[in-house]
């Protein structure tokens, strides 16, 4: 007789509850609730552009083509130069193969640029630092003028109201990321 069609005696209810126990539980496959929640925002609010892999000496920037306010030529004289599917790798995908952004990384009308790290906290620290410290020094100087002012029969017309408005015009920049 075919080994094949015997009955095999060794395996019983036990053997059969013992290879159950073996086996991996459904609930092993099951994502955590946390990684729930981000597959969900992940599933309504996708993000149109990928994230840049770092590329070393240079911060990554998508810089849009129709932006009337904030144009591609502004940015390259600023230092910006586009990135070439060779800078990132796994980006060959999105190289533009044909056209005036022939070779670069694009995405509809989003081309990906960078910019040397040096000039990137120069304009960061500009934006985001010195200009709004400027603007606060200038609101410093408005509030003292107002608080000092008198009119024609030198009453005062303003006043504050406990401590009034406290400015740090001493903070120093921090290091942009």
């Amino acid at each position: 007789m075919d080994d094949r069609l015997k009955k095999n005696t060794k395996l019983g209810r036990d053997d059969r509850n013992a290879i159950d126990s073996n086996r991996s539980k459904p609930e092993d496959g099951f994502v955590s609730s946390e990684e729930r929640r981000r597959m969900f925002r992940s599933e309504w609010f996708q993000e149109a552009l990928p994230t840049v892999p770092e590329i070393p000496g240079f911060h990554p920037c998508w810089l849009s083509t129709t932006n009337q306010y904030d144009p591609i030529h502004k940015r390259l004289r600023m230092g910006y130069t586009p990135v070439v599917a060779a800078d990132v790798p796994g980006f060959e995908h999105l190289k533009v193969k044909s056209g005036e952004l022939e070779g670069f990384i694009a995405i509809n009308e989003m081309v990906l640029y960078k910019i040397p790290l040096d000039i990137y906290q120069d304009i960061m620290r500009e934006m985001h630092h010195d200009a709004p410290m400027d603007e606060q020094t200038k609101i410093k100087i408005q509030q003292e003028q107002l608080l000092n002012a008198k009119d024609s029969n030198g009453k005062r017309l303003g006043s504050t109201e406990g401590d009034g408005m406290e400015f740090d015009l001493t903070r120093q920049a921090p290091q942009f990321e």
